[in-house]
């Protein structure tokens, strides 16, 4: 914080600072986002067309917001990144609990203080990260917690228990001039509800039977999961009726922005102990995958299908190819299809399999590899380009791959299958990668042969470790 911010009162009034409202604070800083064409929240993607454009209107309009969507659709991060909106810097009264405005002071002890001391009041600066508060709402939330209660000890020092001094303030109280989100909003038990309907109407809180008013000026922005609303708990109608605004999220709508975001979220094996080299293929395998889950109708779809499946898969396969590299020896470490086996256990604990039969969650996890590896087949090879390679098996030629077949063994199907050049030339080359690294030209070969089995045009036999493709004559 720079020296030169006022440290009294008095400097306070000198310097021209004025206190607004934090909707129009959020409203200005707005603004000027959205004049220099600069994204609201940087680092939530897929909703600059859709959920954005409705958040910007709610802030213009000072709303209390309410983001309504199944898990991992980036509501509590779009809430998070509001506190940059946020002056930097807010002056408060030295020692307040509850962030008093040094010129419309709220709490007992601020008045006092600047009754006592006027101009001479000492002031704190507040940084716009300490400015947020936040409660995930459980069944055990009290209105302790989030406005406040008696303080036994400060009845303890003496003070009389209808001295406003006796209160510790909640959540809600110590986030005055700031921002307070409340997640999963329905778990919150409906007589604690209630607590909240004067912080978003009346804008003030009352503790207990005291003759407290504190007129909080807050923000306060909830999420809730649709089913919510009739399985866990629901949200009271009135309180409904209170927030400015109601916006529905949703997961990415295609496979490229899943894709950004995956490699934006993903946390991958640091280089010092393997080098990774992922095609794009397999991560767009990876994102395929989990858009296709969200339309199986094996998959309890009201449950969700979280962009975590996206990440946590693609940070599986990635592993998987690390240790593969680490036991073989292998400079560079590429995910292979066969690396695909690896995300039974990141997929199985994210999806709601609709089935009451033993093992089929292990075939719904299986077709969904089998359907996202034969689309991005399709979609990335010329059909032209593979009847060479099926003519060449039907010759009688048989391939092995997997983790037991070494690299110099791939190199090697690129003679025994001239044919198959083309194909993985025109699989890489869009692709900002080293071409020229055998584990590359490994990945694209087993992607390209078991392409080929999904379209029944070759067929396969898995031995252990290795799997064998051979004609199907």
């Amino acid at each position: 914080m720079p020296m030169s911010r006022p440290t009294t009162l008095g400097e306070l009034v000198s310097s021209g600072w004025q206190s607004v409202p934090i909707a129009e604070e959020i409203r200005r800083n707005a603004v000027a986002r959205i004049r220099a064409g600069e994204p609201l929240v940087p680092s939530v993607l897929g909703y600059e067309n859709t959920v954005l454009p409705q958040l910007e209107n709610a802030l213009l309009a000072g709303h209390d917001v309410i983001f309504l969507g199944e898990r991992g659709q980036a509501k509590t991060r779009m809430i998070r990144s509001l506190t940059d909106l946020l002056d930097e810097w807010m002056p408060i009264v030295a020692g307040s609990e509850i962030n008093d405005d040094p010129l419309h002071p709220i709490s007992a002890m601020a008045k006092a203080a600047i009754a006592e001391l006027g101009d001479e009041t000492p002031i704190d600066w507040v940084h716009q990260s300490d400015r947020y508060g936040e409660k995930l709402a459980t069944p055990d939330t009290s209105i302790a917690d989030l406005i406040g209660e008696v303080d036994p000890i400060k009845v303890a020092e003496g003070r009389y228990l209808a001295d406003e001094l006796t209160l510790h303030y909640g959540l809600v109280p110590r986030t005055n001039r700031g921002i307070f989100a409340i997640n999963e909003l329905p778990d919150l038990s409906e007589r604690i509800q209630v607590g909240l309907l004067n912080v978003l109407e009346e804008r003030d809180v009352q503790i207990r039977g005291y003759k407290v008013r504190l007129p909080l000026d807050v923000m306060l922005f909830a999420s809730a999961n649709p089913e919510d609303y009739t399985n866990r708990g629901r949200i009271i109608t009135p309180l409904k009726d209170r927030f400015g605004s109601q916006i529905r999220t949703h997961y990415p709508l295609d496979v490229e922005t899943e894709m950004t975001i995956v490699q934006q979220e993903a946390v991958l094996p640091p280089s010092e102990v393997v080098p990774t080299i992922i095609p794009e293929f397999m991560l767009e395998v990876v994102s395929e995958l989990s858009q296709q889950a969200r339309q199986s109708n094996q998959i309890n779809q009201r449950s969700g299908v979280s962009v975590r499946l996206s990440v946590s898969n693609y940070e599986a396969v990635t592993a998987n190819a690390v240790r593969r590299s680490l036991l073989s020896g292998e400079e560079v470490a590429v995910p292979r299809v066969s690396d695909l086996d690896a995300i039974a256990a990141t997929t199985a604990g994210k999806i709601e399999v609709e089935s009451f039969e033993d093992g089929g969650e292990g075939r719904v996890i299986d077709a969904l590899v089998r359907s996202s590896v034969h689309t991005v087949f399709m979609d990335s090879i010329d059909p032209v380009l593979l009847g060479p390679i099926v003519s060449s098996f039907e010759e009688g030629i048989s391939v092995d791959v997997g983790a037991d077949v070494s690299l110099a063994d791939y190199a090697a199907l690129l003679d025994q299958v001239p044919a198959l050049q083309p194909a993985v030339d025109a699989l890489l080359e869009d692709d900002e990668i080293d071409v020229e690294q055998p584990a590359v030209v490994a990945s694209a070969i087993e992607l390209i042969l078991e392409g080929l089995h999904l379209s029944k045009r070759l067929n396969k036999n898995v031995h252990g470790g290795s799997t064998q493709y051979l004609g199907r004559s």
